[in-house]
C-alpha cells in the first residue's frame, strides 16, 4: 500500500503497466513471506492437525471442481482449514493463501465481476484496509525512540534489515526481471524503460506490514536492537530513492491544449 502511495505521487507519468507490474510483485511478496512464515517459523507439528487440514483442502478442491458458487461452504471448510493450521505448529496466515486459491473466479453464468472471488475481495477490503490493518500497524509499529542513538541505529541487526530492504529487494527484483527478459520469457512491462523498472525494483523495499510480523516472530525477547528501526530506515531509503529514480525516468504529460 505504501509503494502504491508513492507510485500514485507521480500520477500519469508512470505508465499503467508499471503499475499492475508493482502490484503483481507485492502480492508474489506476500505470498512469498506467508511461505517462508509457514516453513521456518513453526512450532512442534500435530499430525492429526495436518490430516484435518488436508481433508479441508480436499473438500476446497471438491467445491472448486463442481463450480459452487455460493460462499458460504468456503467459508466454513476455511474456518476449519485455519483452527487446523493454527493448531498444527504451522503458521495459520497458509490458511488463507490455500482457501484463496480454491475460490471460484469465474461465475457459472461467464460474469466475471459476480465471481465469488470478486465479490468477497470487495466486500473484505474496507474491513481489511480500514480497521485489520490500522489495527496491526499500532500494534506493531510501536517504536521507541526513546533514549536513541548510534549503538542502535549503527547495531548489525538494524543495518542488515535496512540493507535486505534497500539494497537486497532492488538487486534481487533487477536480476529477476533482466533474466526473464534475457531469457525471453517475458518483455518489459508496456512503455516501460529499464530505468523505470529499477525505480520499481527499488520501491519495492518498502515493508512493513509482513516486514513488521516477520520481525516480530524472529526476534522475541529483550534484544540491544530494535529491528523495527531497521525497517522504517529502509523503507523510508527506498521509497525517497524509488521516487526520485521514477520521476527522473519518467515524464510528465503533455499540457492540455499544447501544440505539437
Amino acid at each position: 500500500a505504501f509503494a502504491l502511495g508513492i507510485l500514485s505521487l507521480l500520477g500519469s507519468r508512470v505508465p499503467l503497466s508499471l503499475k499492475i507490474f508493482l502490484t503483481s510483485l507485492a502480492i508474489f511478496d506476500d505470498v512469498g513471506a506467508i511461505v517462508i512464515i509457514a516453513l521456518f517459523y513453526t512450532a512442534e507439528l500435530s499430525v492429526l492437525s495436518l490430516l484435518v487440514a488436508a481433508a479441508c483442502v480436499g473438500v476446497l478442491a471438491l467445491l472448486a471442481n463442481k463450480r459452487i458458487m455460493a460462499p458460504g461452504p468456503y467459508l466454513v471448510v476455511g474456518l476449519v482449514l485455519w483452527v487446523a493450521m493454527l493448531k498444527s505448529g504451522v503458521h495459520a496466515t497458509l490458511a488463507g493463501v490455500l482457501l484463496a486459491m480454491f475460490i471460484p473466479m469465474h461465475h457459472t453464468s461467464g460474469q466475471a465481476d459476480d465471481s465469488p472471488l470478486r465479490r468477497m475481495e470487495h466486500g473484505l477490503h474496507p474491513w481489511v484496509a480500514y480497521m485489520v490493518l490500522p489495527i496491526f500497524a499500532f500494534a506493531n509499529a510501536g517504536l521507541n525512540l526513546q533514549g536513541l542513538g548510534a549503538e542502535q541505529v549503527l547495531h548489525p541487526v538494524t543495518l542488515g534489515v535496512a540493507s535486505g530492504l534497500f539494497l537486497g529487494k532492488q538487486l534481487g527484483v533487477m536480476l529477476c526481471v533482466w533474466a526473464c527478459v534475457r531469457m525471453g520469457w517475458a518483455p518489459l512491462p508496456a512503455g516501460a524503460t529499464w530505468g523505470m523498472v529499477y525505480g520499481i525494483a527499488v520501491l519495492t523495499g518498502v515493508g512493513f506490514t509482513m516486514s513488521l510480523f516477520i520481525g516480530g516472530l524472529a526476534f522475541t525477547g529483550e534484544q540491544p536492537f530494535d529491528e523495527r528501526l531497521g525497517i522504517v530506515l529502509g523503507s523510508l531509503l527506498a521509497g525517497v530513492w524509488g521516487y526520485l529514480v521514477l520521476r527522473s525516468t519518467t515524464k510528465a504529460p503533455a499540457a492540455a491544449g499544447a501544440t505539437a
